[in-house]
């Protein structure tokens, strides 16, 4: 298992601090808003590169975009193991735009923002595009004492497959958003922050997936190994509701947050 710290030691600075995931005020602010997830496989020899580009050139880009309110969300996220590591994706972008039908200006001159050739920054030919995916953001739930910038270091992606996937969206916000509210607050979990999105295209039989949650922790360790307190009461029959409509064994990866640039939460 590999690390960003080990591959990017002596190269870029840790970028981990300025994390600030903000899924709730996206969704809160611009019902329209568009989140996109695209996943990349960059083998190891371009890995150094890969990152150097992206978190020294392209988030630039992003941040104007953030400027200019065309984008509220960029992040780069690096998978933590995995099998056929190989040749699966081993990156994930997250992009949130305002208006989706102007994402395409948000990338369209990006030799003016950073001063570069389209040659010396590009990051296309350094990997391989496996997958694009269109969601809504639904909802969210942070600790009341999160320090964003320090605790958002590793998201654990949960997929979940269902034929309701509104229902599903609707049992997690009526069960599970309460639920681990209190429980973050009152430090029953590790966890940090946690929210959910519904996938609008692709969908099918070959599409696995048709809702995602995301829990955020401070450490790999609690990722991995999430703590709940003895005396924790969880919501049994929301969850069972939850599990009735779910067609298939939840799809769970964990992810390193490389770097992420996002609007200021409003006031």
């Amino acid at each position: 298992m590999r690390t960003i710290i080990s591959k990017i030691a002596g190269i870029l600075p840790v970028f981990f601090s300025f994390f600030i995931f903000q899924m709730q005020c996206l969704a809160q602010t611009n019902n329209r808003a568009i989140t996109t997830y695209q996943f990349r496989h960059v083998p190891d020899d371009k890995i150094e590169e890969f990152l150097k580009r992206e978190t020294t050139y392209w988030s630039k880009v992003a941040q104007k975009a953030v400027d200019n309110k065309l984008l509220t969300f960029w992040a780069l996220l690096e998978k933590v193991g995995g099998d056929n590591i190989n040749n699966a994706p081993n990156y994930l972008f997250i992009n949130t735009y305002t208006d989706i039908d102007k994402a395409g200006d948000v990338w369209s001159n990006p030799e003016a923002t950073t001063g570069m050739k389209m040659a010396d920054i590009e990051t296309n030919s350094l990997g391989a595009t496996t997958g694009q995916f269109f969601l809504h953001d639904e909802n969210w739930a942070q600790a009341k004492n999160a320090a964003p910038d320090k605790d958002f270091n590793y998201v654990v992606m949960v997929c979940h497959d269902t034929n309701y996937p509104d229902s599903l969206i609707h049992l997690e916000k009526t069960y599970w958003s309460p639920f681990i509210q209190t429980a973050m607050d009152n430090g029953q979990t590790s966890q940090r922050a946690w929210g959910n999105a519904v996938v609008l295209t692709p969908t099918g039989p070959n599409i696995k997936f048709t809702t995602v949650s995301y829990d955020l922790y401070k450490t790999l360790g609690d990722a991995l190994m999430q703590d709940w307190k003895p005396n924790t009461v969880f919501p049994t029959d929301g969850l069972n509701k939850i599990g009735s409509i779910e067609t298939s064994r939840r799809d769970i990866s964990v992810y390193h947050v490389v770097k992420v640039v996002a609007a200021p939460a409003p006031n």
